[in-house]
Formats: structure tokens, sequence, C-alpha cells
């Protein structure tokens, strides 16, 4: 029976336990490195794909449409320039027999014949070139070399040494035992890691019987499953999970976090879902700690009722299957219950304590060497959170500015308190518990959790106005601070997370929304800084930063670089309005006037930035041409509507307003000379274009709406 010229490529690599943080990118890599090395020597199809694997004990990939050589390939190589390989008779030269042999050697032939050369312009000057046929790869040399350089590039979070029975040392994530590479049923000769290939494999450390043998490549994940009891499929084996804890859960809910899953997906092979318990009397400690104390610690998934409150069982992911799991829910519900007390332990004692009164201690606590302790931070924030209360009162927000600075008082004191020295998550959660035990008002207590918020993209805001004057302070101190001291953020680095403190800022400023302008928050927080000569003022550059991350916001909501350069351009202070601006941009841009008024407002821009004379007023006694009458009449007839619409919220009743001056400015500008030699009707036409230039960009700058 003849040989196939294409199958499916088995190769696997079975180790010890992997890291399991690491297992996912990990079998990703492996899988996507072989196959681009496959690739790299054309011994794949065109429609070949590969299927990744991953495991405890296991890297794996089974990638089809794999040759079993690389076609030959027909190549032309430059071998001299004429001038250099032939002689002034046609003769050739030492320079070119030294380079013919040089590349006989490297094609594997035994000699080439200069006169078979085939000579050609190669785009500057004439030269030889060799014609020959490249013989393509073998499967065995190709995949030999596209293991290691896949093996090479793989994400090892820390390399180990060992040694290999024969003395030999080698270097990898865990000790590797064995190696399968499989062409369709035909070993390839190829070894890694001090390792040749086979077709044998091992199931399940406890629930597999012996080696398992794969005869075909296309067989492995089944047989895998069936015989050696191992869902080979990280994928696969996540999605089992998943479907297995849910069924388990029955009418609660699964709190099931992606990362908690998918470290759970790497400690096992054959997952098996088991109930247990712990006593109730646990559950007077807040749930956060419980949860965060299974997830943490030993991997367990807890379960809340369909109101959110945690239930006093659990479910555990075990890698052993048994009719008789009694052991192993005892065992881990024996495991917990110390896990669960210390937390308790932690609650009780913290309680003994106000929040209040660990504040002072604060001041052993370094926030950073040039800017104080924690103590000094929060002084900070207090100031700042009551300058910004008095700010959001004067504009319409009501807050309470004894809470606002009550709660930045009390905002870190959770940091000195023994729950949060055990578990660092849940520092803001355990302040609002305490500050609530200590029966603070409750927008008080909500502040000390809130005032974190956002925490990462896509989070909720703070709710009360309490914990937003908090939150607001919280990530302006940050920011003026840490950027004064020379710390801003640079290229990919920006350990102090600056630029999510500036997007929490701009989401409460945006979306709350707070009509409290930019640039007198900036001022109050640079106010608190006042006499630490290590902060240098930098409001100019804090604000570029923050209108830099106003235009990422903007574009991730899917306006277009124009409408937002439109809006941005003006920056903006009031930044609660600047979505109405965008949509209304966006409705200007689609009226029929609107391209020539945004190049007509291009244009009028241009000539006012060029010209050093001073801008006066109008004078109409001036005015020569009809078309300088029309438009300034055209002016003031559209000027009450677009101001008093712009001072009602209504941007795009004003830029519609703003349409109806179209044919005035078409007039006046194909009428008129502008910069004329009459130095007075010079300056009374650029003070009628700059009274139409401000008129115009009221809502936004029209002009980067031209092509």
């Amino acid at each position: 029976m003849s040989q196939p010229m294409t199958d499916s490529l088995l190769i696997e690599l079975f180790t010890e336990e992997l890291p399991p943080k690491a297992l996912a990118r990990l079998g990703d890599a492996f899988a996507q490195g072989l196959t681009d090395g496959l690739r790299a020597r054309d011994l794949l199809e065109a429609g070949a794909s590969v299927t990744p694997f991953a495991t405890p004990r296991r890297l794996a990939a089974l990638v089809t449409g794999v040759r079993r050589g690389a076609p030959d390939r027909e190549q032309r190589e430059k071998v001299l320039p004429v001038s250099v390989a032939l002689d002034a008779n046609g003769a050739p030269t030492a320079p070119l027999g030294k380079k013919l042999a040089a590349l006989a050697k490297s094609v594997g032939v035994a000699e080439i014949d200069w006169q078979t050369l085939e000579r050609a312009s190669d785009g500057k000057a004439e030269a030889l070139f060799y014609r020959y046929t490249a013989r393509g790869a073998t499967l065995a040399d190709g995949l030999q070399a596209a293991l290691d350089e896949a093996l090479g590039k793989l994400p090892i979070p820390k390399l180990m040494s060992y040694q290999r029975p024969d003395g030999t040392t080698v270097h990898f994530v865990r000790p590797a035992h064995s190696l399968i590479a499989l062409f369709g049923a035909e070993i390839v000769p190829v070894s890694v890691l001090g390792l040749a290939a086979s077709n044998v494999t091992q199931g399940h450390r406890f629930l597999s019987a012996g080696s398992i043998e794969i005869p075909h490549a296309a067989e492995y994940a089944t047989l895998l499953e069936n015989k050696g009891r191992v869902v080979a499929s990280y994928a696969d084996r996540r999605e089992r999970i998943r479907t297995a804890l849910l069924k388990a859960a029955g009418a609660d809910q699964v709190v099931m976090p992606d990362a908690l899953l998918d470290e759970v997906n790497s400690l096992v092979e054959w997952p098996v879902v088991y109930p247990c318990h712990f006593e109730e009397a646990f559950l007077a400690v807040p749930q956060e700690c419980l949860i965060l104390t299974m997830q943490t610690n030993q991997k367990y998934f807890a379960l809340t009722d369909a109101a959110g409150h945690l239930r006093n069982r659990f479910l555990i992911v075990s890698n052993l299957a048994t009719e008789t799991p009694e052991s192993i829910i005892t065992g881990n519900e024996r495991v917990v219950r110390p896990r669960l007390a210390d937390a308790k332990f932690f609650f009780d004692q913290d309680r003994k304590k106000t929040l209040a009164s660990r504040v002072a201690q604060l001041g052993n606590v370094v926030y950073h060497n040039k800017i104080g302790s924690q103590l000094d931070r929060v002084q900070r924030l207090q100031q700042i959170a009551g300058h910004i209360a008095d700010a959001m009162n004067a504009h319409g927000v009501a807050v309470d500015k004894a809470a606002a600075m009550r709660g930045a008082e009390l905002a870190k004191a959770d940091l000195l308190t023994d729950m949060v020295g055990e578990f660092p998550e849940l520092q803001g959660t355990m302040g609002t518990y305490y500050a609530r035990h200590d029966d603070e008002a409750d927008e008080v207590a909500l502040a000390c959790s809130e005032h974190y918020r956002p925490r990462f993209a896509g989070d909720a805001l703070p709710e009360g106005a309490v914990s937003t004057a908090v939150a607001l302070a919280d990530k302006l101190e940050t920011l003026v601070g840490i950027w004064g001291i020379g710390l801003q953020p640079t290229g990919e680095k920006d350990p102090f997370a600056l630029r999510r403190h500036a997007l929490g800022i701009l989401r409460m400023l945006i979306e709350r929304p707070l009509a409290v302008p930019l640039d007198t928050l900036l001022a109050l927080t640079e106010q608190a800084f006042a006499g630490i000569a290590a902060v240098k003022p930098a409001r100019e550059a804090i604000t570029d930063f923050l209108f830099d991350r106003v235009r990422g916001y903007l574009k991730d909501k899917g306006y277009t670089t124009n409408e937002v350069e439109a809006v941005v351009s003006l920056r903006p202070q009031q930044l609660h309005d600047v979505l109405g601006r965008m949509e209304a941009v966006r409705t200007f841009a689609a009226l029929p006037e609107a391209e020539a008024l945004a190049a007509a407002n291009k244009r009028i821009t241009n000539i006012l930035r060029k010209t050093d004379e001073a801008i006066g007023t109008v004078d109409t006694a001036l005015f020569q041409e009809d078309a300088e009458g029309a438009l300034h009449a055209a002016i003031e007839r559209v000027r009450p509507g677009v101001e008093a619409a712009f001072a009602g919220g209504d941007f795009t009743g004003a830029l519609r307003d703003l349409a109806q001056l179209r044919d005035a400015v078409d007039r006046f500008f194909n009428d008129v000379m502008v910069m004329a030699e009459d130095a007075r009707l010079r300056a009374n036409r650029l003070a009628l274009l700059a009274t139409l230039h401000t008129l115009a960009n009221r809502v936004a700058d029209i002009s980067k709406l031209a092509a």
C-alpha cells in the first residue's frame, strides 16, 4: 500500500505537573509555534489546521494537512556581478571560482559550470545568476527544526534544570518524560529534551492503568479520554467544569471568576464536581472575606442564592472520579474550616478598634518618600474632597461637605486591619463594613469602598455624591502628586496606574455627569500640595494627558477621529456635556451645508492664525461690498438662537442654526478680498471673520470636519 503524502500530525510532550497559571499560554504557544515552524518550511497544505491540547501533565497539538515532505522549489540566486566574475577577456576569475565552490556545497552538487550561469541585469549592473532546484525539506527534518523553535519560544515563567537517566542536564519548565511524534500511523524520528519520539503516552495518574499506545494521530483525543481518563483539550475541559458547576449548583448561583476557572482547569485532567458545606455560623463574617478565602487558599467555588447572599455550601473540582466521594468531601470540608475560622478571627479582632482610631497610625505607613506618609495623603484627601464638595454644590450637585471630608479621613484606615493585611484585595470593602460597625453615616461608610471605583475598564462608578467627591479626590491626588514628582507614564510603563486614574476622573465627570470644570479640579488639587517642594506644578502637561484620554474614550464609543477632534481641540473644561457636543457634531456633519461650512471655517481659521494684526470690533460703516453686509446681517440674525441653544445645552440646535449661514459665507468668500491693501478695510473684514469664527466654534471646531 502506498504511503499517503499528507496526513495528520500529532505531537505530545508528556511532563511533570506544569505551572497552572501558565498552562493555557504554554499550550497555545506550543501549538502555534509548531504550526508556524511547519508552515515556514512549506510542510502544510493551504487548508491545514491545528488543535491545541494542554493538561496539567502534557502539551500537545494535532495538525491536519501536513505534508510528508515539502515540494521542490525552483531557485534563482545571484552569484557575482559580471565585472567581478569575468576578466577583460571574458574568462572566469578566482573570486568566481571560490563563489561557485561554496555555492555547490550549499546546494548539494559536485560542481557548477560557470558557462551554465544566466547573465542578466540585477537592476543596477549586469550579473551572473545560478538556477537550480532546491529539494524540499523532509517531514523529519522540518519537524525537528519546528519543534526546537517552538520549545525555544515558549513563554516559560521560570526554567528548571534536571538530569536525564543518562546523566545529561536538561533545562525546561518541568521534567519531560516522553515524546509522541506521529504522522498518521508513522512515528517521525525526532527528539527533544533528550527524548526520542514514540507513539506511547500515559493517561490519568490514578484512573488509568499502564501506558497507552496511540495507533494513529487522529485517534489521540478519543483514546486518551476513553482509555486514559484524560480530557486533553483545555477548552473542552474548561467547558465541562463550567457545565458541571452550574448543574451541581441547582437553583443557586456559582461565584465563578474566569481566573479561578482557568486555574482549576489547569489542575485537573478528569474533572469531577462535588458539593461541600461549612457551618452556618461563619455566615456572620462578611461574605467577601469567605469567598476570597475559599477562592484564594483552596480553589473552591462559592455559591450564593438568587439575591447574591452567600450560602453555606460550596463546590470543589476534584481530579478523582469515585462512587464513594465521602472522604473527598469531608476532607475538603475539614480543610476549609480553619481558613474560615481565621477570617472570622480577623473580623472579630478588627472590630475591637474603630477605623477613626487607626487613622493616626497611617503616619507610620510610607506612601511615597517624596510626598510623605499615608497620613499626609489622607490629610490632602480631606482638603481636596472638601473643596470638591464646595465646587459640586456650586454647580448644582448637592453633597454633604462634612461627610465627604469624613469619608476621605477614613478611606485608607482599613489598610491597617488584619483582614486587609491577609487579603489586600479587600481594602475598601472592609472599610465599609467596619465604618458601619462604628455607626458612621452610611454615605461615609460607602465612600470607604466606592472611592476606589472605577478600579478597571468598565467598572461601575461610585454611586453617591459623597463617594464621588472622595473618589475624585483620591484619583486627582494620585495623578497630580505622582506626576509632580516626575513619575508620569512613559511608553508602556505606568507603575502608579495614572492612565486608569485619569480615565476614572473623566468617566465620573462625563457619565455621572458633573458640571465641575476640569481646570478647577486640578487647581484645587494643586493647592493641597502647596509647600511640598518635590511636587512641581504640571497642570498643562496633566491637562494634555487627560484630553488624550478623552480622545481614546470617545473613539471607543464609536466617534470618528474628525468628530472627536472637532470637540476635543477646543479643550472644553466642562466635560459633563462632551457627549452632547459629540452627538451635535455628528448630526451637523450629516447636514447638506456641513461640508461647505466646515471648509469655510477651516479657511477662516488659517486666515486668523496667519495674521499678526489685532482683531477689533466690526464697523458696519466700513462695508464696501454687499456680501460683507449680508454676512454681518446673517450672523446677527442667527446669533440669538445659537447662543440661547448653547446656553440651554441644545448643542444640536446651535449647530443647526449655524447651517443657515452657508449662503452668506459662500457669497462673502466669492465677492470679498479679505486681505485688502487698505488697512482699515482689512482689519474690519478680519473682525467680521473673527466674529463668525467665535460663533461657529462655540460647540465644536467644525473646521476639523473638513476633509
